[in-house]
């Protein structure tokens, strides 16, 4: 018999209906059917592995799915959908697990923290060997994506099956699930399968014993599994023009108050719950006619369409003016349920046109998205409310757009920031509300600043400390300078960043203000550690870490992110390293891409300076083809410039053009500092002059550098020595750069070796006479990968005489860890600690069969004949 399952048709001479059997063939779908059995086998032997599957909707996702898990098996099989709801609920899928008891719920009235769920559910599913299926993620919040991710990172060190389905064509370049699936696109043991429709074969195949003209239905399916299941259904009927007509001819001996019932199930898009059914009038008699039509299957939490097409058919037969009443009538039913789901109420109260309520659940829905850290989704619902407070009072009106922005800027939308925080401003205004006029001036100048536009940022929090000082607001007034104190310090402003924080440390104390105190703790131990160095770092560690434990997350990652700066602004790299390690994984955890966005272009810069150049270039372009702070990006694009010059490769000099412009909006000494220190080495490289490096602000800047620009200016100093330009004064200078200018390169290439920098280790070796040394220098340059630099040490050699200078190597034989990817770097660091591959899969979890792989590929880029070589050649290779 023909059996049609959700989106897709198989051929079965066994099996009731609702079961498969043994013996069940899907068409033209035995390779990814093979994929997936796979995937359920490397589970139930504790290797975890994930598969997803996209398609057209009616392409056959699920009933491959339902194939795969019809196989005998031993797995756990959980499995959740998500719903086509205006704004999904957050972690719906999870959700209908908790409420069906598959998975262990959290503790009623508990906050949702979602690195908390993440690691319960991962704990979870640890316990025994599990299929977890998602469909639909087309659908998905931003949550249930982030729990997913959670887990396909980890996939491998799981007993776990992670399946997913979803439509192509309806994932976009910004959906809520795009970065999930760059996972399944790029990571170990994750796999994306495409469901292409069926062949002229195929549906001659589904079509045979109905005397159907497999041609005619081919083309007018387009070989659309379900489409052409359903006009296989009722071969006496003329063919249906379209999935629409196919399904509509299932309702044809049903009375229009059965009909009727089929279009208030349309309406629940996610599912009609079996406890309102009562309260609609559907008794099990009507139950029992409708379901004679084959559309709706039983599932755990209510009544559903089997496949969307079908729902969409019925839903477009509802008349003009017909919906918001069948709407109004779900929304009254679901509000006599507990607990309540606003997200699920939202959605019939806008279609019910009810902009009361639809105002109310919306808020409430963001307030739940918030706790659960979907910020993405907190942000579509407060937008929602919005829409629907036209004629609430100014203040509510303000206040709700003011959080909006806060979302919007933790979701990297700076610019929807700007522009919603600016809205606020006449609302303010009107109400005469002056405290949250200075709150909206505020959250401008953070936004501003990221931004990278540093005038406007300091007009705007000045102006929100003068109107809280009218005000009267303590704690506004207090909360402005502390910014204006951070402006001030990333400027190099240390006395005005030092008194702002001791006026905003006195307002936190008597006010008795927690998150006050917090911000001006963290400020002030970022201040110190840019004027003080290695001795103030403990306490911007222990300052970021009590306002993590004090569940101040954004505030938490910008003391890792200032961490992390400074480390690699001061040559810390190691430390850099353990910085990052933790802080990334942390950003991504709570949901704030704004800070990862930061945090990646650091690590870009980090893997630079330590000669791994390849996984700079990939963080480079991350930060610089995402969507995120402006401000982010000044190292990203240097080094995007840098790294292929030192190459000798083609490079566009642009980088270094819209570095120059970036560090000109910021008005900060170390990011003009950064820039010319780059087109000075540009200068020495290419041999071609750049007017810009004589102009009066780059000795201006040199004669001005204190203890927080000492190691841009050391660095731009050392280039303008060696173009035989030194400067005429600079007053402060990093140890390193002050042994090259004080002419002792042995003692700087030694500091550099210590540090970790191979790059800097041989060019100071290039500026010590003597030719054994020089010589040194050209083989480091080539086994870092920067020929383009060794043929200008090269070039300098020969014209001082030296007859043995080393020839150019050729590309097939040069081996260096700049050529390593950053999970490369993190398998041969690992490696490097002496750590199993066992231990290694432990600690990032991958399998070791993975690392395995990783282990030998790090081999052979490095010319190492072992492991135990990447042990004792650590230092050298800047892996220890």
């Amino acid at each position: 018999m023909i059996r049609p399952g959700k989106g897709g048709a198989e051929w079965s001479t066994l099996g009731a209906p609702g079961s498969y059997a043994h013996d069940v063939r899907l068409l033209e779908r035995q390779e990814e059917l093979t994929a997936v059995l796979a995937a359920l086998a490397d589970a139930a032997t504790g290797q975890g592995a994930g598969v997803a599957l996209t398609g057209e909707s009616g392409a056959g996702k699920s009933t491959l799915l339902e194939a795969a898990l019809g196989e005998p098996s031993t797995l756990r099989v959980l499995r959740g959908h998500c719903d086509p709801l205006r704004t999904p609920r957050p972690l719906g899928p999870f959700r209908d697990l908790w409420t069906a008891g598959d998975l262990a719920a959290p503790p009623a009235g508990a906050d949702l923290i979602l690195p908390e769920l993440c690691e319960q559910v991962f704990r979870a599913l640890a316990e025994e060997p599990t299929v977890l299926a998602v469909e639909d993620l087309h659908w998905a919040d931003g949550a249930t994506v982030e729990v997913l991710r959670y887990l396909a990172r980890r996939v491998e060190a799981l007993p776990l099956a992670l399946l997913v389905t979803y439509r192509d064509v309806e994932v976009g370049p910004r959906h809520a699930a795009r970065p999930l699936l760059g996972e399944f696109a790029r990571s170990e043991g994750l796999t994306t399968l495409a469901l292409a429709p069926l062949s002229r074969e195929g549906v001659a195949t589904l079509v045979s014993d109905t005397g159907l003209d497999p041609d005619r239905v081919h083309a007018l399916t387009g070989g659309n599994p379900f489409f052409v299941a359903e006009v296989a259904k009722d071969p006496g009927r003329p063919l249906p023009g379209s999935v629409r007509d196919a399904v509509l001819a299932r309702t044809a001996e049903i009375d229009m108050h059965d009909f009727e019932v089929l279009q208030l199930v349309a309406s629940a898009p996610d599912r009609l719950d079996d406890r309102v059914l009562p309260a609609l009038g559907v008794d099990l008699p009507t139950l029992r006619r409708i379901d004679q039509t084959a559309l709706l299957v039983r599932t755990p939490g209510g009544i559903v369409f089997r496949h969307e097409l079908a729902r969409q058919s019925i839903e477009s037969t509802i008349p003009p003016g017909g919906g918001p009443p069948l709407h109004a009538r779900l929304l009254d039913a679901l509000e006599r349920l507990e607990p309540r789901e606003p997200a699920v109420l939202t959605h019939h109260a806008i279609a019910a046109r009810d902009a009361v309520r639809a105002a109310r659940y919306a808020r409430e829905a963001a307030t739940e998205a918030i706790r659960a850290g979907a910020h993405s989704d907190a942000a579509a619902f407060l937008e929602i409310a919005l829409d629907n407070l036209s004629s609430a009072p100014a203040a509510e009106r303000a206040a709700l757009l003011l959080e909006l922005s806060f979302q919007q800027y933790m979701t990297s939308r700076l610019p929807e920031a700007l522009a919603t925080v600016r809205a606020t401003f006449p609302l303010w205004h009107e109400s005469g509300d002056r405290a949250g006029l200075a709150a909206a001036h505020q959250a401008v100048a953070i936004y501003e600043y990221y931004s990278a536009r540093r005038i406007p940022a300091e007009s705007h929090v000045d102006q929100a400390a003068e109107i809280a000082r009218e005000a009267g607001d303590v704690l506004l007034f207090g909360g402005a300078r502390a910014t204006r104190a951070y402006l001030a310090y990333f400027r190099g402003d240390v006395d005005l960043a030092s008194d702002y924080l001791a006026e905003a440390s006195t307002v936190a104390a008597e006010e008795q203000d927690a998150a006050l105190e917090h911000r001006a703790r963290l400020f002030s131990a970022a201040s110190a550690l840019a004027i003080r160095g290695d001795e103030a770092r403990a306490e911007l560690v222990a300052s970021t870490e009590a306002a993590r434990a004090a569940g101040y997350d954004e505030l938490a990652s910008t003391g890792y992110s200032n961490t992390a700066y400074l480390d690699v602004e001061q040559a810390r790299y190691r430390a850099a390293e353990r910085v990052l390690e933790s802080s990334l994984p942390f950003a991504a955890e709570r949901d704030i891409p704004i800070c990862g966005h930061w945090q990646t272009g650091v690590r870009s810069r980090l893997n630079f300076q330590q000669g791994h150049w390849s996984a700079a270039l990939e963080d480079a372009g991350t930060v610089l083809d995402a969507q995120g702070m402006p401000l982010a990006t000044l190292w990203p694009l240097l080094v995007s410039g840098l790294v292929p010059m030192r190459r000798g490769e083609r490079y566009d000099r642009a980088w270094f053009e819209r570095a120059l412009d970036l560090a000109g909006l910021l008005h900060e000494p170390n990011r003009w500092l950064a820039v010319y220190a780059a087109l000075a080495e540009q200068e020495w490289t290419t041999g071609q002059p750049d007017a810009r490096l004589g102009l009066p602000v780059v000795a201006e800047l040199l004669a001005a550098s204190d203890a927080t620009s000492s190691w841009s200016a050391g660095a731009l100093a050392v280039w303008l020595t060696r173009l035989g330009r030194p400067p005429a004064e600079v007053v402060a200078v990093a140890e390193p750069y002050r042994l090259a200018l004080d002419g002792r390169p042995r003692d700087a290439a030694s500091w550099w070796h210590r540090a970790g920098d191979p790059f800097a280790e041989a060019m100071a070796l290039a500026d010590v006479p003597d030719e054994e040394e020089r010589l040194r220098a050209v083989k480091q340059l080539d086994r870092l990968g920067a020929v383009g630099t060794a043929d200008r040490v090269r070039s300098d050699l020969r014209r001082d005489g030296v007859a043995a200078v080393p020839q150019r190597p050729r590309t097939s034989t040069r081996a260096n860890p700049a050529g390593l990817t950053n999970r490369q770097l993190d398998v041969a660091r690992l490696a490097a600690r002496g750590l199993s591959n066992g231990e290694i899969a432990s600690r990032l979890f991958i399998s070791p069969k993975t690392v395995d792989h990783h282990v030998s590929a790090v081999l052979a880029k490095l010319d190492l004949p072992g492991r135990r070589a990447i042990v004792v050649q650590a230092e050298e290779l800047g892996l220890g």
